[in-house]
C-alpha cells in the first residue's frame, strides 16, 4: 500500500488508518491489528477505519509508525492482518477472576508499554485488577514487571532512601522541607514526583517553580551524585512507564486498583534500599481510619520486603491542610520561607522532621530530632538551594520573589467561633477553579487551621488567580458552598439539608 505520512502523534501508540474497503479486504475492523513491513523494519499498527479521508489503496500513519518504519509520503510498505497479541488472552483470564503468573503480567505489561493494546484493552485489564484485586504476589509481579519494562537510576554502591506520600491531602509541601533535610544528613534521596491529576498541586508543580524539574537519567544522576538528593518529575523519565498509562485508564474510571505497584515499582526503579510511606489519614483523605491506615501499611512493608525495600508507614494527619498554603507557587513560597527559619506552618515542621526522622533511623544516623536540629540551624535550607542550582534554578531565590497571582478574593468570617472543621475535597475544587496547578500563581491562602479562634469580619483565606475569569469561577464555588466550617467550639449542627442534596464523590488520583 502507497503511505499517506499524518503528521500527527498518537500518545505513542502504533496507529494506522485505512480504508473501510480496504480494511474489510484484509479482514480488520476498527481497534483491530495490522503488521506493517518495510525499510527492513516490522511493526505491528492498531487500526482505525475511514471511508473519506484515505484512500482505497493507501494506509494513512501516525508519527510512532512513521518514524519506526522510516516512512515518507508516497513510501511503499506491506500491510498484512495481524494475530491479536497473547496478552489479550491473559487479560481475559483475569477478567474471569483468574490468578495470573509473572509471565502473564510481564506479557501484558510490556505491550502496555510498546502500544500493542488498545485503552480499551487496558481498560479491560484494569477494571479486572479493580474488580478481582491484587493479591501480594500479583502485587510483586507487577511492581517487577513494571520495573524491567523501563530504565533505572543506577548509583552504584550508594546506599539510596525514598519517602513518597499516596496523596489526598492539599498544600502538602513536605518534600520540599524533607527532602533537602534527609540530604543535609549524608544520605541520598533521589526524590521523582508526580505533577497534579487532581489535586492543586504536585511535588513536581511545586518544585518547579524554583527549578526545571524536567531531567533525564544523566542529569538526575549528576545532580545527585553532587548534592546528594533532588526533587524531579518522573514523567520526563521512563522509570516504569507503564504506570503512566495505567493512570489515563484510572483516573475517567475513578478507580485506582494499581496504588501498591504503581509507587513501589518507581522506587524499586531508583534502586530505593529504605523507603517511608506516609499515608495521610482521616476525613477527606483516600484513607478514612487509622485501621485501614493499618492495613495499606501492611501491604507496603510486606511488598517493600518481597521487592529488597525495607519499608516504614508514617500515619500522619489528613484532617485539613499542611501548612497554609495551597497552589504551586503560594506553597513553594512557604517551604522557603519555613526553610528560611519562619514558625507559621509548625505542621509543616513537624510531618517534614518526622518523615526525615523515620528514615534517620532506619538507617542509623538519627531521629525526628536530628531532622528538626537540621531544618533549625539552617543546614536544611543550604542543602535545599545547593539542589535549586544544581538542577539550574536560581540559589538565591527569596520568597518574595515568587510570583503569585494579582487577581485575588478575600472571604472574612460571618459569625464569631473558631474554625470546626475544612473540607479538603471543596478547597481543592476552589484552588482548581482558580488556575491550579496549571496556573502556578493560582490557589488558596489560609489565614485560619481548625481549632483558632474567629472574630467576626475577620480574614479566613485569601484565593488567588491569574485570571478574571477564572477567579470568578472560584468565587461562585465557595458561594455555593464554603469549604471552612465557623462555629462554637460545642455546636453540633454541620449543617441544614433542606433539599435532597446531589452527592458527587470527589476521586483522589495521586502518584
Amino acid at each position: 500500500m502507497k503511505v499517506k505520512r499524518l503528521y500527527i502523534e498518537a500518545g505513542g501508540k502504533p496507529i494506522v488508518l485505512l480504508n473501510k474497503d480496504d480494511a474489510d479486504d484484509l479482514g480488520v475492523r476498527a481497534l483491530g491489528r495490522v503488521r506493517l513491513r518495510a525499510n527492513g523494519h516490522e511493526r505491528t499498527a492498531i487500526v482505525n477505519t475511514t471511508s473519506k479521508v484515505i484512500e482505497k489503496g493507501v494506509v494513512g500513519v501516525y508519527e510512532e509508525v512513521a518514524s519506526r518504519l522510516n516512512l515518507e509520503d508516497g513510501s511503499v510498505v506491506d500491510v498484512r492482518l495481524s494475530e491479536p497479541p497473547r496478552s489479550i488472552f491473559f487479560i481475559r483470564e483475569k477478567l474471569k477472576g483468574k490468578k495470573l503468573t509473572y509471565s502473564e503480567i510481564y506479557e501484558i505489561v510490556k505491550d502496555v508499554v510498546e502500544g500493542n493494546l488498545s485503552e480499551v484493552e487496558i481498560s479491560a485489564f484494569v477494571t479486572a485488577l479493580h474488580t478481582f484485586g491484587l493479591d501480594l504476589d500479583e502485587a510483586t509481579n507487577l511492581s517487577i514487571a513494571m520495573v524491567e519494562v523501563g530504565e533505572t537510576l543506577d548509583l552504584g554502591d550508594i546506599l539510596v532512601v525514598d519517602k513518597h506520600s499516596i496523596g489526598g491531602v492539599p498544600g502538602d509541601k513536605t518534600s520540599l522541607v524533607a527532602v533537602p533535610t534527609v540530604a543535609a544528613a549524608g544520605l541520598t534521596i533521589p526524590k521523582t514526583s508526580s505533577r497534579a491529576i487532581t489535586s492543586a498541586a504536585g511535588t513536581a508543580d511545586r518544585a518547579e517553580v524554583l527549578m526545571p524539574v524536567s531531567l533525564d537519567l544523566d542529569e538526575i544522576r549528576s545532580v545527585v551524585l553532587k548534592t546528594g538528593g533532588c526533587l524531579v518529575w518522573g514523567g520526563a523519565l521512563h522509570l516504569s512507564p507503564a504506570d503512566d498509562i495505567f493512570v489515563q485508564i484510572e483516573y475517567p474510571l475513578a478507580i485506582d486498583p494499581l496504588l501498591l505497584p504503581s509507587i513501589m515499582s518507581k522506587k524499586k526503579a531508583v534502586n530505593a534500599k529504605m523507603l517511608v510511606i506516609d499515608i495521610p489519614t482521616g476525613r477527606g483523605t483516600k484513607v478514612k481510619t487509622i485501621g485501614e491506615a493499618n492495613a495499606l501499611a501492611k501491604d507496603f512493608i510486606e511488598l517493600g520486603r518481597r521487592l529488597g525495600i525495607q519499608t516504614g508507614c508514617a500515619v500522619t494527619y489528613g484532617e485539613q491542610p499542611v501548612g497554609y498554603a495551597v497552589g504551586p507557587a503560594l506553597e513553594a513560597r512557604e517551604a522557603l520561607e519555613t526553610l528560611m527559619g519562619s514558625n507559621r506552618a509548625v505542621d509543616l515542621v513537624s510531618k517534614a522532621a518526622n518523615i526525615a526522622g523515620v528514615l534517620f533511623k532506619m538507617a542509623g544516623v538519627g531521629d525526628a530530632e536530628t531532622a528538626l536540629r537540621l531544618i533549625r540551624s539552617g543546614k536544611s535550607e543550604k542543602k535545599f538551594r545547593e539542589i535549586i542550582a544544581a538542577q539550574g534554578g536560581d540559589p538565591d531565590v527569596k520568597p518574595d520573589d515568587i510570583p503569585i497571582g494579582d487577581k485575588t478574593y478575600e472571604v472574612r468570617a460571618k459569625r464569631r467561633g473558631r474554625v470546626l472543621w475544612i473540607d479538603n475535597g471543596r478547597l481543592v475544587e476552589v484552588a482548581r477553579a482558580a488556575g491550579a496547578p496549571k496556573d502556578k500563581g493560582a490557589g488558596i491562602l489560609l489565614n485560619k487551621k481548625i481549632g483558632e479562634h474567629v472574630e467576626e469580619g475577620e480574614l479566613l483565606y485569601t484565593i488567588y488567580s491569574e485570571s478574571s475569569v477564572k477567579l470568578q469561577n472560584a468565587i461562585e464555588l465557595v458561594e455555593a458552598r464554603d469549604f471552612m466550617g465557623i462555629g462554637r467550639s460545642m455546636d453540633m449542627l454541620i449543617q441544614f439539608i433542606a433539599e435532597p442534596p446531589v452527592y458527587k464523590r470527589r476521586f483522589e488520583l495521586e502518584r
